[in-house]
């Protein structure tokens, strides 16, 4: 499954990106007017893990997630971009690219599947799907930009494009192969430090609802307008991450994947010791109210938080969100109504906790992005459970 999104600073470098529209207010998610095509002549570079469930079931989602964030991080390193837009979706990935790029995109995805191959024991499918392929189904892919904070923008998607594309790659088309073995990608910036974010309010629930057989748009906008609106009764929309950053342990219990991301083997060793003295050194400022070097641990915290992607609209509405019983229940019994009418069909999943996987250039800047998803299997389990009711 995909949730479409796109990380920039607020200059962004393309044309394309910089003339999208911006919106601040979620609740115009919905609104197609908001969104423009992508150019003629791009591609979707798409990837997930197979087997996922069963990984899940294992316990081993955070380490699916950080398969998931690799195909993200090696293709905007490849390809020396922050401003493509970009899908995370907890067992998978999407990156839009132009054509000009095809062969280094190619190459990073091949590294990047020997890479989850090799260091996490999983295996990751990918595809490249040129949108002029997309277009000749009658779908499109269309992007808008939502102010998610001061300093990051996160993009959503409409269309069917993406979804069709993801099928595409599942059904063994338009495939990448691996590389050959020993190749590594470029994961700078790629972590996942931060503790497991339990829920305050109740349960940390994975949401995803798309369009129903009726094809009734304007429904489902009002839909998607009437959910956000409903998980706007909690605290923060629902948001999962404290309004102070998540907690941290000095020994992160991603510690041993992180260092795979870092370095060879023969000097993970020496990545562990860098990020067990990272998270001291953050512990301890933060603790004092210190700053070093232009590094703020408060700051950087709260960025944390306001910077994390909890709710996206890709073909449909994703959330992981923070609610109590009354609010799940008022959700849960909206989407109910409009499945039984045909406008939508929805896949839930509940959890105590909640994932964090990051990508962070450099902790002086701003943009820093998080991923949001549950932590005992979010989108996967939650597109499972959608996919359960499609007619066989």
């Amino acid at each position: 499954m995909c949730y479409l999104m796109i990380m920039e600073t607020a200059a962004a470098s393309d044309p394309f990106v910089a003339s999208l529209p911006v919106f601040a207010k979620f609740e115009s998610v919905a609104d197609i007017d908001n969104y423009r095509p992508l150019p003629d002549g791009w591609a979707l570079a798409t990837a997930d893990i197979v087997g996922s469930t069963k990984a899940i079931e294992a316990g081993r989602y955070k380490t699916v997630n950080m398969a998931g964030a690799s195909v993200i991080s090696a293709l905007l390193n490849a390809l020396g971009r922050q401003d493509l837009p970009f899908v995370f979706g907890g067992d998978g990935a999407l990156v839009a690219f132009p054509g000009s790029a095809l062969e280094i995109t190619r190459n990073a995805l091949a590294a990047v599947q020997r890479w989850v191959a090799d260091e996490l024991d999983l295996t990751l499918r990918a595809a490249i799907v040129p949108i002029k392929d997309v277009r000749a189904q009658g779908l499109d892919v269309r992007v808008a930009r939502f102010q998610a904070s001061e300093a990051v923008f996160y993009a959503m998607f409409a269309g069917g494009g993406g979804s069709w594309a993801e099928a595409e790659m599942k059904a063994g088309r338009y495939r990448v192969d691996p590389a050959p073995a020993g190749a590594r990608p470029d994961l700078t910036g790629l972590s996942c430090r931060w503790n497991p974010i339990e829920a305050r309010h109740g349960e940390i629930v994975s949401i995803i609802a798309v369009p129903g057989a009726s094809r009734d748009l304007r429904g489902f906008q009002f839909l998607a307008s009437d959910i956000i609106a409903l998980a706007g009764r909690q605290e923060r929309d629902g948001h999962p991450v404290p309004v102070n950053g998540p907690g941290y342990s000095f020994l992160p219990a991603g510690l041993d994947i992180e260092a795979r991301a870092m370095a060879p083997p023969g000097w993970r060793w020496l990545s562990k010791l860098w990020v067990v003295f990272l998270m001291t050194l953050t512990a301890v400022t933060d603790r004092y109210g210190w700053t070093v070097g232009g590094f703020d641990p408060k700051i950087y915290k709260r960025d944390v938080a306001s910077n994390s992607d909890f709710r996206k609209f890709d073909d449909g509405l994703k959330m992981t969100i923070d609610v109590d019983a009354d609010v799940l229940q008022r959700i849960e019994n909206r989407l109910k109504q409009a499945e039984e009418a045909g406008i939508c069909n929805y896949g839930l999943h509940r959890q105590k906790s909640a994932l964090m996987t990051c990508l962070v250039a450099s902790p002086l800047q701003r943009d820093h992005v998080h991923f949001i998803d549950g932590a005992a299997g979010g989108y996967a389990m939650a597109a499972a459970s959608l996919k359960a009711k499609a007619p066989v």
